[in-house]
């Protein structure tokens, strides 16, 4: 399987940037938009002047839990910049939604509870409700990494997107909200027992 493939495997399909998409990103914006890959890993990224944006991560269930993820995460954490990833909520059904959640709590990301984030999906045109989880180094204020987000969905998922798949995302108006009495629990808070991964 190419990265792509295991990407594309492993993530819903409402999450999912065309491979189109990724490697025009890769080509077109190369000084932002990384691939980091192993045949254990895949890691998608964007780095940018103030803020890092983790796109999609993978390891290999053979060997997950042999601190690939860890590794992954502490080479970006050495930049010294905020970063920030998008997560679903946690999915009883789907138990790596819940082991995902564990890492990043454990990796010491905070969850970003008022900014609220739904897009909707162009390939389910269904509306797709995400979390956003950040780890900040200099105590960054929720207002700083929602507009590091705004920057990210304007040159990043919505890069060239008409072209790519004949039509548009919404407007980051519509996508991205900065409420600080936002209703919502924390999902790092409210996941019960830690367990090793």
């Amino acid at each position: 399987m190419n990265w792509y493939e295991k990407l594309n495997k492993y993530f819903p399909v409402e999450e999912m940037k065309s491979k189109e998409h990724m490697e025009m990103l890769l080509d077109e914006k190369g000084d932002v938009y990384y691939k980091d890959e192993s045949p254990q890993h895949v890691m998608m990224y964007a780095e940018f002047d103030s803020f890092i944006f983790i796109d999609y991560v993978w390891v290999s269930t053979k060997t997950r839990g042999q601190g690939i993820g860890h590794q992954l995460i502490e080479k970006l954490k050495q930049k010294n910049k905020p970063i920030i990833l998008e997560v679903e909520p946690v999915d009883y059904d789907d138990t790596d939604s819940e082991k995902r959640l564990r890492f990043y709590h454990r990796e010491g990301f905070t969850h970003a509870q008022s900014i609220g984030y739904n897009r909707r999906s162009l390939a389910t045109n269904e509306e797709n409700a995400m979390e956003i989880l950040y780890w900040s180094p200099n105590n960054e204020s929720e207002e700083m990494i929602f507009n590091q987000m705004k920057k990210m969905y304007e040159d990043i998922h919505t890069y060239k997107d008409e072209e790519l798949y004949g039509k548009s995302y919404q407007a980051v108006e519509e996508v991205l909200i900065f409420d600080e009495d936002r209703d919502a629990d924390d999902i790092l808070e409210s996941l019960n027992t830690p367990e090793k991964a």
